[in-house]
């Protein structure tokens, strides 16, 4: 049997199982709380690993790899910044932000920010949030179905455009069946199947390039010394902006309405505690995984042509098509588990925060499927038409949603209030400040496009602050 064969019965299977997992789910949704929260009733496996995958997307297995493999060890940096990001939204900011969701009964992000607002204000928040969300996972729903692009265009003789499209009607389908059970689910079996590839690729290219004492020893043969250097071959004073720019990464962690929806989601406080070991454990292995094989490629295949295909050409070069297949179907989970969640949330934000599904009769879930449907039109259109790197792509949205509502997850949960006004502007001037810092030239360790947006909210909250009862 052909390898192209293998792979596609690995890939149907795969999809045929997901698309199951929404019909099951459909059948408990009965309102906007089970299909956007599950009932406030997810356990803590489900929780941590449909937390991590979502969080992971392909710029994980496909840019984060590639970066390593371009960038060399200094891309260490960047998967630090992320996992003490993790850390911090899973020790201080969960347990906070689930007390407070549970006690004032919020379904999504929205709510949160809005809390304690009034009147025009607070509609003007509401809006400003859903403008931000919507924008932001045009794009970052884009960069999913580029990789969905890239792994059918490296496999198949299939063009990228179709691969798009193909791989935005199968996440699609299960999201507008089943709601938030069918996305944390799915996202449980994804994030297992990313953490097995994160396992076995590295471990694989560790035995071919003749264990630790060959890949250091290849690496210095075939890297340059800013690839052999922590700082990306920077000193001083810019060496360190590269390495905060690089760490900051993980600041915009805490503005992710798809990661902060999973706490608002868990059934208690014991339930977070156990997902947070599974979660930890999780980002240790996939993060430094994806380092690694990104720099072990380097070694094994030095001449790839676009490197953020080095995790398909690993793929193909260390192991048979059977086990191909199912590591190609990890990476689909990449895609799949960020983008469904994202999906999810944009729809949220029209159904329940704008109220649109109430204007037309409470028909919350009819608006929500057909939201999904728009979004999903709207980012395929943006991956075929406005091309980017996975990674450039997916890290805007995720620095400018970071911008936008960060400071006030931070602030607010700490029991720092600002006015309605501070809160606003906050919101606003963080995304375009985000925006706009994005299209401009980059900076070392893009320091000024991930941490000035960020403070300058803070900065408005600080000074907008009230007294508040929580």
């Amino acid at each position: 049997m052909e390898k192209t064969t293998i792979v596609l019965i690995t890939l149907v299977v795969y999809k045929f199982a997901l698309i199951g997992i929404g019909f099951w789910a459909q059948r408990r949704v009965s309102d906007t709380t089970d299909f956007f929260l599950a009932g406030r009733t997810v356990g803590p496996f489900v929780s941590a690993l449909s937390y991590s995958a979502s969080s992971s997307s392909a710029w994980t297995l496909l840019g984060l790899s590639g970066l390593a493999y371009v960038m060399g060890v200094s891309a260490l940096w960047v998967a630090s910044g992320s996992v003490v990001g993790m850390l911090v939204a899973w020790f201080w900011v969960g347990p906070r932000l689930l007390t407070y969701s549970h006690k004032h009964k919020m379904i999504t992000l929205t709510d949160f920010l809005a809390h304690g607002s009034v009147g025009h204000w607070r509609r003007a928040i509401i809006v400003a949030a859903s403008i931000v969300v919507l924008v932001s996972f045009a794009f970052y729903v884009a960069a999913q179905f580029q990789g969905a692009g890239n792994t059918f265009a490296s496999t198949f003789d299939m063009n990228s455009r179709d691969a798009i499209i193909l791989g935005g009607l199968i996440v699609m389908v299960y999201t507008f069946l089943g709601g938030f059970w069918a996305v944390s689910v799915t996202d449980a079996v994804q994030g297992t199947l990313m953490a097995a590839a994160a396992l076995l690729l590295p471990i694989t290219a560790l035995v071919a390039v003749g264990g630790f004492e060959g890949f250091v020893e290849g690496l210095r043969a075939v890297s340059t010394p800013e690839q052999l250097s922590f700082s990306a071959g920077n000193v001083g004073l810019m060496a360190v902006g590269f390495i905060v720019g690089s760490l900051s990464i993980g600041l915009a962690t805490f503005g992710q309405p798809h990661l902060l929806v999973r706490f608002m989601a868990l059934r208690d406080n014991d339930a977070l505690r156990q997902a947070r070991i599974l979660t930890t454990a999780w980002f240790a292995i996939v993060f430094g995984g994806m380092v690694f094989l990104g720099l072990a490629g380097r070694i094994l295949y030095p001449a790839v042509a676009n490197p953020e295909t080095v995790f398909f050409v690993m793929t193909e070069g260390l192991f048979s098509p059977v086990v191909g297949g199912i590591i190609l179907a990890a990476v689909l989970s990449a895609i799949m588990s960020t983008a469904d969640s994202q999906l999810l949330v944009a729809a949220a934000s029209v159904t329940h925060d704008m109220g649109v599904g109430r204007r037309l009769g409470n028909r919350h879930l009819l608006v929500s499927r057909l939201t999904i449907a728009v979004l999903t039109i709207l980012s395929i259109l943006v991956a075929l038409y406005l091309p980017a790197t996975i990674f450039n792509r997916a890290l805007f949205a995720w620095v400018a949603l970071g911008a936008a509502f960060g400071p006030l997850v931070l602030l607010r949960l700490g029991n720092i209030h600002s006015t309605s006004v501070g809160t606003f502007f906050a919101i606003v001037v963080g995304f375009v400040m985000a925006v706009s810092l994005y299209l401009l030239p980059n900076t070392v360790g893009d320091i000024a496009e991930r941490m000035l947006p960020f403070c300058s909210g803070l900065l408005i909250l600080w000074f907008t602050r009230q007294r508040v009862s929580p």
